[in-house]
């Protein structure tokens, strides 16, 4: 491999599953609010196709509206959680920024955007789904679990036109964090956007704010076969 993780900050730390073959694709999972990269790469470690490369990139520590300011890990802050409240635009539009240059250097590295997932959990899912559908480059899909489409009233017009893009959206009926409402609003929205045949969106009852890997294992298996 060529290419230097030190020129995109977010991969120097990001912990990385490597294939035991030759890689010909990439999972990059980004993690919710507060967490960090190290449980999802035990979690996909579990899943272990062959060629296919894990990347966790974490979450720089700033402070938190939603959380009285505190300093936590967050790919943007939160000033609230229901679709009505103020969003942060400049740091979502920075964050998906910072995920498109770990897209790119993997694309300069010889794994092609259309080999590569996005997916995230919660905050992570929210980034993910914005950084797909903002970036220049048509990926093999997203896996968005447990989460919503930051800055909803800029699209359709921010999309960047990739209309075929397949959206795995999966959440818990009973999230008491981001109601499977959220969800389904967003799944609305989100077939606006792209191709409405395009979208999954899964509820599982009596699921929690928590996650399914098991999906995300599927829909790799599925686009990566």
């Amino acid at each position: 491999m060529c290419g230097n993780n030190m020129s995109v900050p977010l991969l120097a730390e990001a912990v990385t599953v490597s294939g035991v073959e030759k890689e010909t694709a990439a999972v990059i999972f980004l993690h919710g609010l507060g967490d960090s990269g190290h449980g999802w790469a035990d979690t996909l470690t579990g899943i272990r196709l062959p060629h296919v490369k894990f990347i966790c990139p974490h979450a720089p520590p700033i402070p938190v509206t939603l959380n009285m300011k505190s300093m936590m890990p967050a790919w943007f802050d939160l000033m609230g959680l229901s679709p009505d409240s103020p969003e942060d635009e400049s740091g979502i539009k920075k964050a998906a920024e910072n995920i498109k240059a770990i897209i790119e250097h993997e694309a300069r590295n010889g794994i092609p955007p259309n080999r590569i997932i996005l997916g995230g959990f919660s905050q992570g899912g929210a980034l993910s789904l914005y950084t797909a559908l903002t970036c220049q480059h048509q990926l093999a899909g997203v896996v968005a679990l447990s989460c919503w489409l930051p800055l909803h009233r800029s699209f359709p017009s921010a999309s960047s036109g990739n209309k075929n893009l397949p959206i795995l959206q999966c959440h818990g009926e009973m999230d008491a964090m981001i109601p499977v409402q959220f969800g389904a609003m967003t799944a609305e929205k989100l077939k606006s956007i792209v191709n409405p045949q395009m979208i999954t969106f899964k509820t599982f009852p009596g699921l929690p704010h928590s996650s399914c890997p098991q999906v995300l294992a599927t829909f790799c298996c599925t686009h990566f076969s």
